[in-house]
């Protein structure tokens, strides 16, 4: 089968599924659906076991489609729950100790990973001097070299012991 009739196939069969309602839809209605469109014979074995592909391609996109909101709906909702604010309103990531936490700021209209180390004054928690702000580039850089410095520690580590 030509790249040309697979690309004509493929789209006529997405369409299909896309307008479908997948209650009452089956795989041989979906074929005569397209051979009408197209005016082809798609229960030949020639082009059925393509059609088929095509139609699992898209169940499975669909599929994790739907998987992937199931799990964005469930992040939103834990995380609406846990989240911790500082007196700022800033987002608290994590507490590394007692002192020192991870946190996410807007400051002047751009996000920043902060991680900076507190001190008490008048029973509040302040931000101290002691610390870093990474902008999102920086951050992106710092997470991808993390396997490096992560080799770089156990050298270091090795090297003391």
């Amino acid at each position: 089968m030509d790249a040309e009739t697979r690309g004509k196939i493929k789209q006529t069969v997405r369409g299909i599924l896309e307008e479908a309602n997948m209650d009452e839809m089956t795989e041989y209605k979906i074929r005569q659906m397209a051979s009408q469109i197209l005016e082809l014979n798609l229960s030949e074995s020639k082009y059925k076991a393509y059609v088929r592909h095509v139609v699992n391609s898209f169940l499975e996109e669909q599929k994790a489609k739907q998987e992937e909101a199931e799990a964005a709906a469930n992040d939103d909702n834990t995380n609406k729950n846990n989240k911790e604010f500082d007196d700022d309103g800033d987002v608290i990531v994590c507490r590394l100790s007692e002192r020192r936490r991870v946190m996410i700021q807007d400051f002047r209209g751009k996000s920043l990973v902060s991680i900076r180390e507190f001190y008490k004054k008048d029973g509040k928690e302040l931000p101290s001097a002691k610390g870093i702000s990474l902008t999102e580039e920086q951050w992106s850089a710092l997470k991808k070299n993390i396997p490096n410095i992560e080799k770089a520690v156990r050298k270091m580590e090795s090297h003391t012991m």
